[in-house]
């Protein structure tokens, strides 16, 4: 087996992600996509105002977002580009490409339609891959696989961006980090913060970090085990 052409899916080109992988048997030779789901996300005067989550299906994962830097940004600073890859769990990408096709690849109607609801942001569910394609955008949505779907991306992208913020504090601000930790604690502890083995090296930072007030470090290994880090 080796490596063909990468495809760009949604806009992202990332190596072992999404790529067109050719076997050659022979003068023959097969070329497989890997499908991919995507959540893209648009909100003026939050921390992250854009970000896009690429999953493929093979559980692997890209993350493009445009931050405001430091832990308390001003809407008026310039953003900077985040860009990284990731791995899911399989439960949560299995979850998320059953929802994907039981919605016939986003070929719904997602926005709810209703008046004086508050604007969240807009958001963009996508599908590419060999058995289909599809998009449609929303601001709230009743169906209850998008909402499922709307829920576990924001919960990995808090994660995401919660792992952002604990390193500037590690690096910056070593008591600022109790408070930190303590909202990431409550909001795993909730379920809005979620795949937390996709920060476990910001964790084991801190965790291993003598400098670091005690209850932190323990915070940050007892995380470490939710998320059955070995």
């Amino acid at each position: 087996m080796r490596l063909a052409t990468w495809l760009i899916l949604g806009g992202v080109l990332t190596a072992g992600c999404g790529a067109a992988l050719a076997q050659t048997d022979g003068a023959a030779e097969k070329v497989v996509v890997q499908p991919a789901v995507s959540f893209q996300f648009e909100r003026a005067g939050v921390a992250v105002p854009h970000y896009t989550l690429q999953v493929y299906e093979n559980g692997e994962a890209v993350y493009q977002a445009d931050v405001l830097p430091g832990v308390a940004p001003v809407a008026s600073t310039p953003t900077e580009h985040v860009s990284r890859s990731l791995r899911l769990t399989p439960e949560t990408t299995a979850k998320i490409f059953k929802a994907a096709r039981a919605l016939k690849y986003f070929n719904v109607q997602c926005d709810a339609k209703l008046k004086n609801i508050a604007k969240t942001g807009e958001k963009t569910l996508s599908y590419a891959g060999p058995d289909g394609r599809g998009s449609c955008v929303y601001n709230y949505s009743e169906n209850k696989d998008v909402a499922m779907l709307t829920d576990t991306f924001l919960g990995i992208a808090f994660t995401l961006d919660e792992a952002r913020r604990l390193a500037f504090l590690h690096r910056f601000d070593r008591l600022g980090l109790d408070a930190e930790m303590d909202t990431l604690t409550q909001e795993a502890k909730a379920g809005r913060a979620l795949e937390l083995g996709t920060i476990a090296p910001t964790l084991t930072s801190i965790a291993n970090d003598n400098a670091v007030m005690e209850r932190v470090r323990l915070r940050a290994e007892k995380l470490l085990e939710q998320a059955k880090v070995k």
